[in-house]
């Protein structure tokens, strides 16, 4: 059963991370299907690939009846693109547990997340607070493996890119030399590793709740699909 391609949900494919997580799922020789989880179309195709449009408040009832191996999770926003505290929640909280909640209904013995590095309950920043406590509620989830990414500043392009988003992704390559020991976790990291990270995870086999940082993201994203077996060929019984 190990053995056998992975069923895969993925919610927020649309989104920056993942957009690489899904290519990487479609690649993947391992994974026999994905189920990407949507609010609006993907406006793509592939043999492998089934897009389901939800509303995330009715998810559960709308996704009733589907199992899965594993699934991956890269719901998120700002409140800048949101709008209010309340509407970032609505988003980073209810839309993240809403799904938890589906995969656990769909059989999911591993559930990867997109945190962030300093996510913490008891913080006073708003962002890393709620973090942190999406991260507590997905511990007390049930699920077997829990996989909480923690990426710094994500790397790469959007299509819609802020002033201040545009100077942090050029000059976060120049600091990341110099941030090591305890600075190393607010490295910058390129969002298609951190993509490609998310099918590592579910390659890993780890069980219980990890927590990766820069350099665990990154091993994890260099995890290749596990070498199929060759039985060894019977040997010949006639005699001479």
């Amino acid at each position: 059963m190990a053995d056998d391609p992975k069923v895969v949900l993925i919610a927020g494919a649309n989104g920056f991370v993942g957009n690489f997580a899904l290519d990487a799922l479609l690649d993947a020789p391992d994974i026999g299907r994905v189920f990407a989880i949507t609010r609006r179309p993907l406006g793509r195709e592939h043999p492998r690939l089934a897009n389901r449009i939800v509303q995330f408040d009715r998810i559960e009832s709308q996704l009733k009846g589907l199992t899965c191996h594993a699934a991956l999770c890269c719901l998120g926003t700002t409140i800048r693109q949101a709008g209010s505290e309340q509407a970032f929640r609505q988003v980073d909280v209810d839309s993240v547990m809403a799904f938890a909640r589906t995969a656990r209904a769909a059989q999911a013995q591993r559930f990867v997340v997109v945190s962030s590095v300093g996510a913490n309950p008891e913080s006073k920043n708003f962002y890393l607070r709620t973090k942190g406590e999406v991260e507590a509620s997905l511990s007390q989830a049930g699920f077997p493996s829990l996989d909480i990414l923690q990426p710094g500043v994500l790397l790469g392009w959007r299509h819609e890119m802020r002033p201040l988003e545009l100077i942090a992704r050029t000059l976060m390559p120049l600091a990341n030399p110099f941030l090591t020991g305890n600075r190393e976790p607010y490295r910058g990291i390129s969002a298609r590793v951190v993509g490609a990270a998310m099918l590592g995870a579910i390659r890993s086999g780890r069980r219980g709740v990890q927590r990766y940082t820069y350099s665990g993201i990154e091993g994890l994203a260099r995890y290749k699909p596990p070498r199929a077996i060759t039985p060894e060929p019977k040997q010949s019984t006639r005699q001479r």
